[in-house]
């Protein structure tokens, strides 16, 4: 494994770790759905490095995208971030962090741009990833993944009908 591969892994272990560490610590909902998305960036970018693009896309899609959205749109739904909580966003810490980490990457595109980056075979690669995951997704796994978005739709139909009971009172 070369120093260089070994640094990116580090990195976004440690990106992954502070994150989720800050989303466990969070008082806001909101910064902590923020940080949680951070998360699942981090895990996105360890995908990538094992040589899996297909599921780094999908973290980042389904995960970071559609969920954390849905998850956002029902605590402001709920309104649960209240105004004395946002200092949790603008205190120094968070911006050093994020600018330590900004640099990081900052500098990790700057080597890959320069073409210092050793090629790392890690497992042999296949032409068409999505087959083998949609076909055991759409065949094997059906009802767990049918029960999961209806588990989802109720649980955001349940946070609008208590939105609407709490305005109404």
């Amino acid at each position: 494994m070369t120093p260089f591969y070994r640094f990116q892994f580090y990195l976004f272990a440690l990106m992954a770790i502070v994150a989720a560490l800050l989303f466990v610590t969070r008082k806001s909902p909101v910064a902590a759905a923020l940080w949680l998305v951070n998360v699942m960036f981090a895990l996105s970018g360890l995908y990538v490095m094992l040589d899996a693009p297909f599921v780094a896309a999908v973290q980042v899609l389904v995960y970071a995208g559609a969920i954390m959205v849905v998850f956002i749109f029902v605590v402001m739904l709920l309104n649960l971030g209240r105004p004395g909580q946002l200092p949790d966003l603008r205190a120094l810490a968070p911006r050093l962090g994020a600018g330590v980490m900004g640099l990081a990457i900052l500098a990790n595109l700057l080597a890959v741009q320069r073409d210092q980056l050793p090629t790392v075979e890690l497992a042999p690669h296949e032409d068409n990833v999505v087959t083998p995951v949609a076909q055991s997704l759409f065949t094997d796994y059906l009802f767990a993944f049918e029960i999961t978005s209806i588990v989802l739709l109720v649980a955001v139909i349940g946070s609008v009908m208590l939105a609407k009971r709490r305005a109404t009172a």
